[in-house]
This record gives C-alpha cells, sequence and structure tokens, in this order.
C-alpha cells in the first residue's frame, strides 16, 4: 500500500494554525494578508518536515490550469533520430514550469482517440500531436475543441491549428548550393526520387519539399539536374540498388541523396565501382542522422532540428492557449524551423572548379 498523501489539513494541524492561514501561506499571500511572521516559517517548516506537496488535480480546478501539456504522437517517442522533438519540448516545457505528458499511438486511429481523450480527462492546459515523418494527418475532432498545435505535420483538411514543419524548400536549395559552392556545375544526379516533381509521391512531404528547394536553387544558377534514380523506400538497400543502376550508365560528378540512409547506400555502390567519395563523386544529403558522422568520409548533410522543433512547439502553443477556440475556423499559421548545413568531408571541388583555382 502506497503512503497516504500529506494534506494541506494535516500541515495546518501540525503547525497549530487554520487551513485557512496554511493555504494563504503555502499560496505565498501570507505577507499580503499580514499573516506574522513567525506563523509563516513556522507553516513553512511544517510544510518542509511533513514533505507536504500541493494537489495539483485540486488546484487545477480552481485556478482553470493544470500546468501540463498533452504531447501524442505516431512513433516519435521510440526514434532514436526524431526523440529529440520531445527533448525540445519538455525542456521548453520544464522552463515555463510545465509538465509534459507524453502518448504513443503507434499509428492506431483507436489508441489515439483513447489517448487524446485521457488527456483531456486530465485537463492538461494543450496538446501538441506530432508525426515521426512529415506527413498530411487527418486531424481528429477531439484536438480541434482545446488549445493544439501540430508538429511535424500538416491536415489533409483545412483547420484552425498551428503547424510546425522543417524548412524543407530552404533545406533543398541549401543542398544544391553546397554542390554549386564547390563548383559543380554538371554531372548532378538525385537519388531518392525525382528529376521531376511528378516522380514524387505526393504524400512525401519531404520529398516533394527538398525536391522544389533543389531544382530552384540550381535553375538560379543556370543548371539543370542531369538525372535521377528513384527509390520505393528511403533505406540503405535501395540507394545501394539505385546507384549501381545509375552507375552502369553514367558516371555522375556529384550525388544529391534524400536521406542519409540512401547515401550509406550510395556509398557502398560508388565503392563496388572503385569510385571514392569525395575524389570521384561528391555527395550532399538530408537529414544528419547519426550514421551520417559515422561513414567514412563524414557525410556533408543538411539536418533535421528535432530538438528546435520541439522547442517551437510549445512556444507557439503557449500563443494558443488563452485563446479562444470555439469557433473552430479559420486555417492555422504554418511555422518553419530553418535546416542546418554540416559540413563534413563528402563533398570536394569539381575538376573544373580545381582547374580554374
Amino acid at each position: 500500500m502506497s503512503p497516504r498523501r500529506v494534506t494541506l489539513a494535516d500541515v495546518a494541524k501540525a503547525a497549530g494554525v487554520s487551513r485557512t492561514t496554511a493555504s494563504l501561506v503555502l499560496s505565498g499571500r501570507g505577507r499580503e494578508l499580514r499573516i506574522s511572521q513567525d506563523v509563516e516559517q513556522r507553516v513553512l517548516r511544517t510544510a518542509e518536515e511533513l514533505q507536504y506537496r500541493p494537489n495539483i488535480v485540486s488546484r487545477g480546478l480552481r485556478t482553470g490550469t493544470t500546468r501540463t501539456i498533452g504531447f501524442v504522437s505516431d512513433t516519435v517517442a521510440t526514434s532514436r533520430l526524431a526523440g529529440d522533438m520531445i527533448k525540445g519540448a519538455l525542456e521548453a516545457a520544464r522552463d515555463r514550469g510545465f509538465m509534459l505528458i507524453i502518448g504513443e499511438t503507434e499509428g492506431d486511429a483507436e489508441l489515439e482517440r483513447l489517448l487524446l481523450q485521457a488527456m483531456h480527462d486530465r485537463q492538461v492546459d494543450g496538446l501538441i500531436l506530432a508525426s515521426m515523418f512529415t506527413r498530411t494527418i487527418k486531424v481528429p475532432k477531439a484536438v480541434t475543441t482545446a488549445p493544439a498545435v501540430l508538429l511535424n505535420a500538416l491536415p489533409k483538411q483545412p483547420a484552425p491549428l498551428p503547424a510546425i514543419l522543417p524548412g524543407e524548400v530552404e533545406a533543398g536549395r541549401r543542398a544544391a548550393r553546397v554542390l554549386l559552392d564547390a563548383g559543380h556545375r554538371d554531372g548532378i544526379y538525385l537519388i531518392g526520387v525525382g528529376p521531376r516533381l511528378r516522380d514524387v509521391p505526393a504524400e512525401s512531404l519531404a520529398a516533394v519539399e527538398r525536391l522544389v528547394g533543389i531544382r530552384e536553387a540550381l535553375g538560379e544558377a543556370g543548371v539543370k539536374v542531369a538525372g535521377a534514380r528513384t527509390c520505393p523506400d528511403w533505406q540503405p538497400e535501395y540507394g545501394l540498388s539505385a546507384t549501381r543502376d545509375l552507375l552502369r550508365t553514367v558516371r555522375p560528378r556529384a550525388l544529391i541523396c534524400f536521406n542519409d540512409r540512401i547515401a550509406m547506400g550510395a556509398y557502398q555502390a560508388l565503392d563496388d565501382f572503385g569510385l571514392k567519395v569525395p575524389a570521384d563523386v561528391s555527395i550532399v544529403s538530408f537529414d544528419d542522422h547519426p550514421i551520417a558522422s559515422w561513414m567514412r568520409p563524414q557525410l556533408t548533410t543538411v539536418a533535421l532540428p528535432h530538438y528546435e522543433l520541439g522547442r517551437k512547439a510549445v512556444d507557439v502553443l503557449f500563443g494558443e492557449i488563452g485563446r479562444d477556440h470555439s469557433a473552430g475556423d479559420g486555417v492555422g499559421e504554418v511555422h518553419r524551423v530553418p535546416m542546418p548545413v554540416r559540413h563534413r568531408e563528402s563533398v570536394a571541388p569539381s575538376s573544373g572548379a580545381r582547374a580554374c583555382g
């Protein structure tokens, strides 16, 4: 049996004061209501000795706030890569004196419904509905009835919820600029999707937006994508087979891989063909997965800012708390978090740039 919780009445009795007096002292209003310093110190000392903690649920009923935030995701909590979203949200909530309550659905719609219901039953002050991969989602009706934000997701239908997403279009531009700055003007191939927008699954937001950014930056420099190989899944084995297929017909000067796992497979394919990174082929990628710094040479990549996404979600949510949500109309603002380039060793100046230098 768990020990009985120390109550406010216990503190008042042990300190020899009324329950009202104890409540006023512990809420910090003792001096304001002219309670003597001696009584105030006695109550505080007694509360410490008894290890009294206020009942958050009861206080929430009185004040209308429980100082808690619900964080419901599909598989973010169990993902090593995206787990920093939770860390960022936790720290941003803690900075404000709030606690994060975390639930994971594993993609089960019924479990999601029950988790959201449980969050509302616990009277959380706001909700973060998060996705492991950037995608569009059907927003549960229960989410729109209280302060809430979407994290790494957009609503399939117009919704009043703000959304926090990585800045994928600018990330694509940055990846292309890494190669342009190294003097690459031809022989640039894509591994993963492309080269045309219609060659990308519409539901893959990250792929679509990365490709848009790549094409924009190269186009502004008067450079065309030389070609592409698609991957049915962004895993090393598909990066390996796609790059092998490319190398059977052409000799690329540079590759833009659509994530680091694809790049890992591309490294292996290049090695199979006797080509070296970056001496023969430069590679730039996306995500900054831990494997990017383990690979040799280390991989230059545009990082997903998971920690910053989590913090931003809490910041935006606090702007929603206290706002009237009864109307439930309008379209929520989309907030983009910048994706920084991690410059490492997989990009070298093109042969043309070296010759000019």
